[in-house]
Formats: structure tokens, C-alpha cells, sequence
């Protein structure tokens, strides 16, 4: 039995099953990078280059120089000399370039307002979070108060204290001007007796 295994172990090459398997990829470990075709950049700091550039095109910094390129480009095409002018009367290079510009700077803007746009959406999102917070605190102290309100009637005041104080000294004025009306004759009466009266009585 043991000589069978040896000459099935000698018969196989060392590391034929595994070679024979496709090895699978390791899940302890990440992928290696494929390589793309086309050239990688970072979206965001793409994004903030738009978004300068179209806070430049959106003020009048860029409107004032645009006129002076404009203005010096159409008087060196009409008064320099001939063979200096790079571009005729009708301006078609002159077109071509603000076309360019345009075509370039349309979507620059739409790029920069739909990453402000973003920017709104987050913050409206922590506000009517901030709103539901705050919403759920006000709800919880207005029952913490209505519940002290509720406590607080329960519990003796001041005036109260004072007008139960009151009502007890005018009842213990009163039962001492009833006890001295009722026991006012009787102590009378034993004074005008003699000391000796009730000795002689026995």
C-alpha cells in the first residue's frame, strides 16, 4: 500500500495539480491596476479649475479686456500695413476665436454651477437635519415644561403657605375668644367662691 503511493507520487511532476487549476485571485490582497487607454485626471481638481475660470468670466475684469483685445485686433487689421494684418476685413479668425471661446467657456460655467449645485444640495441636506434636530430638542423640552407645569401644581406656593396660615390663625383666634366666652362665668363663679367651701362641703 505504501509502495502504490510512492509511485503515484513519483509519477506526478511536483506542482502538476496546481498547474493543471487556474489560480484564483486572492482575497486577502487588492487587484492590480488595469491600464486604461485613455489619460486619468482628477475630477475635482478639474472641477475648481472650472470653477475659476468661470468666476473670471463672469466678472467685468474679463468683459473690459476682451473689448481691448477686441479693439486692438480689429484697428491692426484695419490700419497696420498689409503684409502686417493677419486678418482681413470680415474678422474670420476674430470669429473663429470668440467661437472657440464661447464653445469652451459654456460648458466651464455649466460645469462650475452644477458643482455649486452639489454644494447647495449638501448644505439644504445638513440644514433639514439641523432643522429636524433642533424640531426634535423643542418638542422634548416643551414636554420636559408641561410636565414641570404639571409637578408644579401639585406643589405648595408661597400664597398658598400663607393663605393656609392665615385660615389657621383666624381658626385658632376664634376657638380662643369661644373658649374664654365659654369658660369666662365658671372662673367667675370659682372666684367669688371661698378657698375653704369646698372643705366644708365634705
Amino acid at each position: 500500500m505504501a509502495g502504490e503511493r510512492d509511485a503515484v507520487r513519483e509519477r506526478l511532476p511536483v506542482g502538476a495539480t496546481a498547474a493543471g487549476r487556474p489560480r484564483a485571485p486572492r482575497l486577502d490582497q487588492p487587484r492590480p491596476p488595469r491600464r486604461r487607454i485613455l489619460p486619468e485626471w482628477d475630477p475635482d481638481a478639474f472641477g475648481r479649475l472650472s470653477e475659476r475660470i468661470a468666476r473670471f468670466l463672469g466678472t467685468g475684469r474679463f468683459i473690459v479686456w476682451m473689448t481691448i483685445v477686441i479693439i486692438l485686433w480689429v484697428l491692426w487689421n484695419v490700419s497696420a500695413p498689409e503684409a502686417l494684418r493677419f486678418d482681413e476685413y470680415p474678422f474670420i479668425f476674430l470669429t473663429l476665436a470668440l467661437s472657440l471661446q464661447a464653445s469652451y467657456a459654456a460648458p466651464l460655467i455649466l460645469l462650475a454651477q452644477n458643482r455649486q449645485d452639489d454644494r447647495d444640495r449638501v448644505n439644504l441636506e445638513q440644514d433639514r437635519k439641523q432643522n429636524e434636530r433642533s424640531i426634535a430638542d423643542t418638542e422634548y423640552l416643551t414636554r420636559e415644561v408641561a410636565a414641570l407645569r404639571i409637578g408644579l401644581g401639585e406643589v405648595a406656593t408661597r400664597d398658598w403657605i400663607r393663605s393656609e396660615l392665615q385660615d389657621l390663625v383666624k381658626e385658632l383666634e376664634l376657638r380662643q375668644n369661644g373658649h374664654k366666652e365659654q369658660h369666662g362665668p365658671y372662673a367667675a363663679m370659682r372666684a367669688e367662691r371661698p378657698p375653704g367651701r369646698d372643705a366644708d362641703d365634705r
